[in-house]
């Protein structure tokens, strides 16, 4: 094979725009997400990082209050143990042991896990008056909550998958929330 000049430098020229191209890749990583929740160290991203965080459906549920499709999300079905945190800010909302079918095609609970990380607010949107569930501490619309739930509450906390990220059981004291592993602990019958 004979190379001429021209061809030797076009190579040349082409393996070093790919690896240059290539290098960012290979050493820019992701910023690490923080393990845990603390309030105390949570500062809201600017609406530029956050729509480079979020997926777009994310994004629009969150900062726009949009409502995902019924039966075609992420978690409406999801049955595994675990909590829910705010997809934005990763504080701890809600359950899998709160969680129940509804029938609605969202994610429901009874209560919020943590009643500190959520906070309601009325909304007169789409021509009547309900009430509208955020994160507390990063703003984000997660829902909204009705009186037609089950005992013992008689709520139902119907939630957006998009607004939620899942931890499963096995991941909480990896992830930084190993508080909560009691919650799961089978209760111990007292002894005679």
């Amino acid at each position: 094979m004979v190379l001429t000049t021209n061809g030797a430098v076009r190579t040349w020229l082409a393996l070093m725009l790919l690896g240059a191209g290539a290098a960012p890749a290979q050493t820019a990583a992701p910023p690490a997400r923080p393990k845990g929740w603390n309030p105390m160290d949570f500062k809201k991203a600017s609406d530029q990082d956050l729509r480079r965080a979020l997926t777009p459906l994310q994004y629009e549920v969150t900062q726009r209050d949009a409502t995902e499709r019924a039966f075609s999300n992420e978690y409406w079905d999801n049955h595994q143990p675990g909590i829910y945190v705010d997809v934005v800010s990763g504080e701890p909302v809600f359950s899998s042991l709160d969680k129940y079918d509804s029938g609605t095609g969202w994610p429901s609970f009874t209560k919020p896990l943590e009643s500190g990380n959520i906070r309601e607010k009325t909304d007169r949107s789409l021509f009547m008056v309900r009430t509208e569930v955020r994160s507390a501490h990063a703003d984000s619309h997660l829902g909204h909550v009705f009186d037609d739930g089950p005992p013992p509450t008689g709520l139902r906390y119907c939630m957006n998958s998009a607004a939620l990220r899942f931890i499963p059981l096995e991941r909480l004291a990896a992830e930084g929330y190993g508080q909560y592993l009691p919650l799961f602990q089978p209760a111990k019958a007292p002894r005679p």
